[in-house]
Formats: C-alpha cells, structure tokens, sequence
C-alpha cells in the first residue's frame, strides 16, 4: 500500500512541478471572489456562475499546458505566435462583430476576441527580439521593437478598440522599457501624443470616444446620459463605505442603476457589497500576482524569459488600475474589464494562458548559446 501511494504521489508531484504555487493561489483567489460577485451581479443566476466557471477550468488547463513548455521552445515559437495571431485581428476588421465596431468573431459556438491573443503574442515577440541583441537596446533595435508593437496596435486601433489597444501596447512597451530603453523615448511619445491630440480629436476620434473624453472631464454635465454610467459607479462605489452593504444586497446594482454590472463594471459591484476592505483584500491579491510575475522575472538567468514574465506582471498592473481608474471616475471609459473578476471567457483564458508562461520562465532551466 505504501508503495503505491508513494507512486501516486511521485506521479501528482510530476504533472504539478512546474506550477507556482503562491501566483496559482493568488489567481485561484481571485477567480471564487469573482464567481461570488458575478452571482450576486448576475442576479444570483447559476448559469452565469457555470459559464464562467467553465471558462476558468479551460483557462486553468491551458495555464498548466504552457507551464509544462519548455523555455527554449517559447522563444522559438514566438515569431509564429505573433504572426498567427495578426491574421484574425485582420479578419476581424472584415468579418467582425460588435456594438460599437468589430471586435469579435462569431465562431458558431462562441465567440472570440482576436485582440486578446496579442496580450501574451506581442510580449513574447517582443522578448525574442530583444533577447539576441545588446541591451540596453540602440537606436535602431528601439525603432524595430516600437513598430512591432505598432502593428498590432493599430489594427486594434481600426476596430475601433482604444481600451484594449492601450493594454496591447502597453504589454509590449514594458518589455521594450524592462530591456533599458531610455526614458527619451517615452518622454518624445508623450510630446508626440499632445501634438497630434488636436488633430485625433477633429478627424478621427467618433462621437460616443469624444462624449467619453468630456464625460470624463465633467459627468455631471449630462448626468441622465453619457455622465450616467461614471455617476452611478461613484455612488455605488461610495455607499459601500468600510464593509459594505453584504453579499447580494447592493442597490445600486441589483436596481439596474450601475451599467454594464457583469463586465467592465464589476468591480464597482464588489466595492458597494464589500467596502472597503473587500477592496483592499482584491486589490492585494492583484499586487501579489504582479509581485510574484516580477519577482520570477529577477530570478531568471534567461533575458527572455526575464523580459516576458515581467512585461506580462507589469501589463497586468496596467489592466487593474485602468479598470479601476474608469470605475472611480479617475479615467475615461474605455470598455476594459477588470482581470479574472468580469465576465467574459477569451480575456480570462489569455490572461491565465500568459501566468502559465510566467510558471514556464519559473520552471524552466536557463537557455543557452542560443
């Protein structure tokens, strides 16, 4: 009998040896918080609970799946990933669907976001590219990273989805900033983005991205219109106050006042049930998650898998505080929902898929004269 266990055991021991135990504890922390208040947002409805409970168990065996890669193999597919992972954003462009653009493709069974691919493609690009060459990265090394971040960003750009492009960009950029370019470049991108504000705002930015913009600056000038959503999410942000008001008991949301109270807006949803501690328990959950992405980041010998576990903790950083930002009224609205707490399947897939490659870059031995 001992022998038996003792080979059971060797052989858990062998398929789990790759996982990260604190970051897998934090995200799995993370995903009962948002199966408790997606059943409250939800209207306590079981087949929303299951639907996303599906989509974390999927995200969950592609996390493990990725774990198991070998470092060496990461890099190499990485160009391929990233190439393979534009054709959908092009395709999306033609044959898209959305309510305020083309951002998903009807698959039949569901449907699917191709911009979430380029959260965990670009990065991976990105780091393969810099790894061979001298960092900090020169001039031109500089140039030839931004433009592969470019790309994708601009084909999301045309969809048109200025959240998700900012957080595409964004995954990309923290690689390009981790390998040590110079703060100039971020500096000439903000003079660059100031320049050219007046002309985006005549000629291209749409009407429902320019009420965002002056919703942002003045809610109260329409409350009962475009200043609705950010006035309703601060009351209910607001009438949370330390504890909350419970569980399922949140009238701002369970009365249809807080929008979008599944996806982007959830997180106002668990700021009115569980105040402010509840806050800070989710929000310390986020920093040990990014945490740990850097800390295996500090800890690897090998530049790319140094660079992509912390482009990917870094972007992560990013996709909380936008959320945040957008919820509290420290933002414009940009449709970005809150990492493993909203509702939505490919964002949490990828975003599992991508703490699976930082497992990887923890797991895996250095690679070398490659």
């Amino acid at each position: 009998m001992n022998v038996i266990l003792r080979f059971l055991l060797d052989l858990l021991l062998r398929f789990v040896r790759t996982l990260d135990w604190v970051l897998l504890g934090a995200l799995l922390a993370l995903m009962g918080i948002g199966l408790a208040v997606l059943h409250s947002a939800g209207g306590q409805n079981p087949a929303l609970v299951v639907s996303q409970g599906t989509r974390y168990v999927v995200g969950l065996g592609v996390l493990w799946l990725l774990s198991r890669v070998p470092l060496l193999r990461l890099r190499d597919a990485a160009p391929a990933a990233y190439l393979l992972s534009l054709l959908p954003l092009v395709a999306v462009l033609f044959v898209g669907t959305g309510r305020s653009g083309a951002h998903w493709l009807n698959l039949g069974v569901f449907y699917f976001q191709p911009a979430e691919l380029l959260k965990l493609s670009l990065p991976m690009m990105v780091a393969w590219y810099l790894n061979s060459r001298p960092m900090p990265p020169s001039f031109l090394t500089t140039v030839v990273g931004m433009l592969l971040v470019a790309i994708p960003t601009g084909l999301i750009l045309l969809q048109p989805d200025f959240g998700t492009a900012m957080l595409v960009a964004s995954s990309g950029a923290f690689v390009l900033f981790l390998a040590g370019m110079s703060w100039w470049w971020f500096v000439a991108a903000a003079a660059g983005a100031a320049a050219v504000a007046p002309v985006a705002w005549f000629w291209l930015l749409r009407p429902y991205q320019k009420d965002r913009i002056l919703t942002f600056l003045d809610p109260e000038s329409d409350p009962l219109g475009a200043g609705w959503n950010i006035i309703q999410s601060k009351i209910a942000i607001g009438s949370g106050g330390l504890g909350g008001q419970g569980w399922g008991q949140g009238s701002q949301s369970h009365l249809n006042y807080v929008p979008e109270h599944t996806t982007d807006f959830i997180f106002a949803v668990l700021s009115e049930e569980f105040g402010w501690f509840g806050v800070v328990m989710v929000l310390a959950l986020y920093l040990v998650v990014v945490g740990r992405c850097l800390w295996i980041a500090a800890e690897s010998r090998d530049g790319f898998g140094r660079l992509l576990a912390g482009g990917l903790g870094l972007a992560l950083f990013v996709y909380v505080l936008v959320n945040g930002g957008m919820i509290s009224g420290l933002l414009p609205v940009v449709g970005v929902p809150m990492p493993l707490l909203s509702f939505g399947g490919t964002a949490a897939v990828s975003l599992l898929a991508g703490m699976g490659v930082v497992m990887a870059v923890h797991a895996g031995r250095p690679v070398r004269g490659r």
